[in-house]
């Protein structure tokens, strides 16, 4: 074998075996969680999931948005989507919250269809990159801390006459909502922030027009009921 051959050859096997590039990109990140998932049994967890499927593609088509073009990772209580990052943002922080809340109500409203779907939605735009298993990077991990953080556990909790609660990341907040497109109103939004495994995590949780003292105690409203009356005002 000749000199040239063999540093042919040898060029070729450490392409063969160098690690395919990995893209970073940009991207929106959506979390949502079931309540309570773990302590149904095992039928209607199944059931719980199917009915989730059919309200997030409703919520998804009537805001616009095409799932198609979305990477969902199943959570087991939920699932993880990864969307493409030119988007309208505030279609998603806006009118998909708002739909989604619409078909839970509707779901729940449905006879014979198991325990009341109620979810916890977190919303949040960032880099990612693709795993072997899925979607790697900060981004990923940071929304689905927001989506388990205990303030919005425990604001679910307390809106015991609805169905959703949304969370949306700093980043999103500060890019999006206070952009001011599609009637998006800073002060419909409250901060919170928690440490877990050692790492604080920030975010800002959707109250709508509430006051300072419906915001401290239980809810006598559904948020998106009154940004859904401003949205037709404004129309």
């Amino acid at each position: 074998m000749t000199v040239e051959a063999r540093d042919e050859l040898f060029a070729r096997r450490e392409t063969a075996s160098a690690a395919p590039r990995r893209a970073l990109t940009y991207q929106f990140l959506a979390v949502v969680d079931i309540e309570g998932f773990s302590r149904l049994n095992t039928w209607a967890q199944a059931a719980a999931q199917n009915r989730l499927h059919r309200v997030l593609e409703l919520a998804a088509h009537r805001a616009g948005l095409d799932r198609d073009s979305w990477q969902k990772e199943s959570r087991g209580d939920g699932e993880l989507a990864i969307l493409p990052g030119d988007i309208d943002g505030p279609r998603l922080v806006a009118d998909y919250p708002r739909h989604l809340a619409a078909a839970l109500r509707e779901i729940n409203e449905e006879p014979g269809e198991g325990p009341r779907l109620r979810v916890r939605l977190a919303l949040h735009h960032g880099a990612v990159a693709a795993g072997g298993l899925g979607a790697v990077g900060r981004a990923p991990i940071e929304v689905c801390r927001l989506v388990d953080l205990e303030p919005l556990r425990r604001e679910l909790r307390r809106r015991a006459g609805e169905d959703l609660v949304l969370i949306v990341s700093a980043a999103l907040y500060r890019e999006v909502v206070e952009s001011g497109f599609g009637g998006l109103d800073p002060a419909d939004f409250e901060y919170v922030s928690a440490v877990v495994k050692g790492q604080t995590f920030h975010g800002h949780i959707h109250y709508g027009s509430r006051s300072r003292a419906v915001r401290d105690n239980p809810p006598a409203r559904r948020p998106w009921s009154s940004f859904l009356e401003r949205r037709r005002k404004a129309s």
